[in-house]
């Protein structure tokens, strides 16, 4: 048995550091098997040596973010034991509470992984990316908080979000209302990352002057699109065709981000996807970059990142049935 010692600052950060019932400490705890007591300001931590070593180095990337004013919550605490646990502790150094935008709330908006980071940086440093990974990892979000900033910084002049309008495995049937209440329950997320970052009346005051333009991935063809920042969501659900079209619509003095989760596609009769075959076409060209998310990137609930950890397991070669299709019923009749 090894034991190490830790020493806090004070009182108040010691409470920070092992939260509200122990539940931050007693993370670190259940993850590397160790025990940990703190007191007078001191962090005793006992178990086996390798594991006391990777709590102790866990819980003062946990004292950085304490001392760079960022509060612990169960998220960044699993995300810190999680890459120690994996060697990965000295990328964590990266996170260094750069701010992207503060929203209309005055909430700031700061990558909280290490691969979120990658794509801000990307993003500031190329002119097409992109952001390639699983639900819940900001891919979004983060693109939509850069084009803010880009556009309040009088660095674009226009905002252009947009998305292919398919249905995610449903049939909705016809929509009510005029062509943009048809259009907008696919845009809603796109709708709701704006209002976050510039409240709903700045919002409208830009969409009413034409700054900022939602709308279906339809309305880009035969457009040109200079001086603006433009992003694709749900790029996982364009054709070939239609991501090539996009694409080629890149203006001077623009910006252009593409996000997806490949694992989710929502094609019928089994099309290819546009951001599959764009991700292989591209590779190597200068000013297109790729950022890669994994399940530790996911900032929601601690669940789905379970959940997209066992989808990906399952779909791994060696469960073939996951890939197998039906044989089509031949409709001929037999002699």
């Amino acid at each position: 048995m090894t034991e190490k010692t830790l020493i806090s600052d004070s009182m108040e950060e010691t409470r920070a550091l092992f939260g509200d019932f122990d539940k931050n400490i007693n993370i670190i705890s259940a993850r590397f098997g160790v025990k940990i007591i703190g007191r007078d300001g001191e962090i005793k931590i006992t178990g086996e040596d390798g594991d006391v070593g990777g709590a102790a180095t866990a819980i003062e990337n946990m004292l950085g973010l304490l001392k760079r004013g960022e509060p612990l919550n169960e998220q960044n605490v699993r995300y810190i034991a999680d890459m120690t646990r994996d060697g990965q502790a000295g990328e964590l150094s990266s996170l260094d509470g750069d701010c992207v935008f503060v929203t209309f709330t005055g909430k700031p908006v700061r990558p909280k992984t290490v691969g979120q980071k990658r794509y801000i940086e990307k993003i500031r440093n190329n002119t097409v990316i992109f952001g390639v990974g699983p639900a819940g990892t900001g891919k979004t979000y983060l693109a939509v908080a850069q084009a803010v900033r880009a556009f309040k910084a009088k660095e674009a002049h226009r905002i252009i979000l947009t998305r292919p309008a398919v249905e995610a495995g449903e049939k909705l049937g016809f929509l009510p209302g005029d062509l943009q209440n048809k259009v907008d329950p696919y845009l809603r997320p796109l709708y709701d990352a704006l209002f976050d970052m510039m409240g709903a009346e700045a919002f409208a005051k830009h969409i009413e002057r034409g700054a900022i333009e939602v709308a279906p991935l339809a309305y880009m063809r035969g457009r040109t699109l200079d001086d603006s920042f433009i992003i694709l969501d749900e790029a996982q659900n364009t054709t070939p065709e239609q991501m090539k079209m996009f694409l080629t619509r890149l203006g001077f003095n623009s910006k252009m981000v593409i996000t997806g989760d490949i694992t989710q596609i929502d094609l019928p009769d089994a099309k290819r996807s546009g951001l599959v075959d764009a991700v292989k076409v591209l590779e190597g060209i200068d000013s297109v970059a790729l950022c890669r998310f994994t399940d530790k990137d996911v900032v929601r609930h601690k669940l789905v990142q379970e959940i997209v950890k066992a989808y990906e397991k399952h779909a791994k070669p060696e469960n073939p049935k996951y890939f197998r299709k039906s044989p089509k019923k031949d409709s001929r009749r037999t002699p």
